[in-house]
């Protein structure tokens, strides 16, 4: 098992504050045999000093960043990609960070299960005074979307991450982000989607983070998911998948009829 590459690539935008302990624990992984590639997007801190100075880190500086972060991180992501070698590939955004045996447990999950070619653990949110470990989540009502677990916990073998990126990283719906298209991509067309019953990620809540303009029941949230059942049609007219409205759809709807 140790002699598997495996490849962590790390998205980042002026997350200087946090780069030390998301890069420490990838160094102070149980298993070794890891590359880490991070692609910088036009931070305007001081994240490329903190990057260089560790050893045996790939760093790729983008100059000119987008209108949209969904988009950027998509292609940040898929840039990264490109540069890495290993054969099982785990995504990281630069404000979260692994449990020390994360890649370990995970590697061993894919050497015992010949099946299972992609796989999201649960998360931790870390807050600033507490953690909080949460379960996979079952649905009150009914849509489309299973419970998918944030950018950081998804991990995909090579050849399935190189399929997937490019059929997900087109520039429609701006809401939408990487792991949402990932999960539904593994959903209903792979038909892979699988949660590892672990809580192997930390997942940073904070004030500064994107998601933190989008809590839940607000106006930004429900315009959101108005946009997240959108894609979803989209999604599935373009795979040639049975489309029906649902409840989900029509509350969404209904909401945003009043708060537009």
């Amino acid at each position: 098992m140790k002699d598997i590459k495996v490849s962590v690539l790390i998205a980042n935008y002026n997350n200087e504050k946090y780069l030390n302990e998301c890069i420490d624990s990838i160094k102070k992984q149980t298993y070794q045999n890891v590359e880490i590639i991070i692609h910088d997007d036009s931070s305007s801190d001081n994240s490329i000093k903190r990057i260089n100075k560790y050893k045996n880190i790939t760093i790729i500086r983008n100059r000119k960043r987008g209108k949209y972060g969904s988009y950027n991180q998509m292609n940040g992501y898929y840039r990264a990609f490109k540069k890495s070698k290993g054969k099982i590939i785990f995504l990281l955004d630069s404000d979260d960070l692994f449990k020390k045996n994360k890649i370990k447990t995970v590697v061993n999950k894919f050497s015992k299960n010949k099946k299972i070619s992609s796989l999201f653990d649960l998360p931790i949110y870390k807050y600033s005074n507490k953690l909080k470990f949460i379960k996979n989540k079952k649905k009150i009502i009914s849509n489309f979307w299973p419970f998918i677990p944030p950018q950081s916990c998804i991990v995909m073998k090579r050849e399935k991450f190189k399929e997937i990126i490019k059929k997900i990283n087109f520039n429609l719906f701006p809401d939408i982000w990487m792991d949402f298209r990932i999960g539904m991509y593994l959903k209903y067309i792979k038909k892979d989607f699988y949660i590892l019953d672990q809580n192997l990620t930390y997942y940073r809540q904070s004030q500064e983070m994107i998601s933190a303009n989008f809590k839940f029941l607000s106006f930004a949230w429900w315009k959101r998911r108005k946009q997240a059942h959108h894609y979803v049609k989209y999604f599935f007219f373009k795979n040639n998948i049975r489309y029906k409205k649902n409840l989900d759809y029509l509350i969404t709807n209904f909401v945003n009829y009043f708060i537009r």
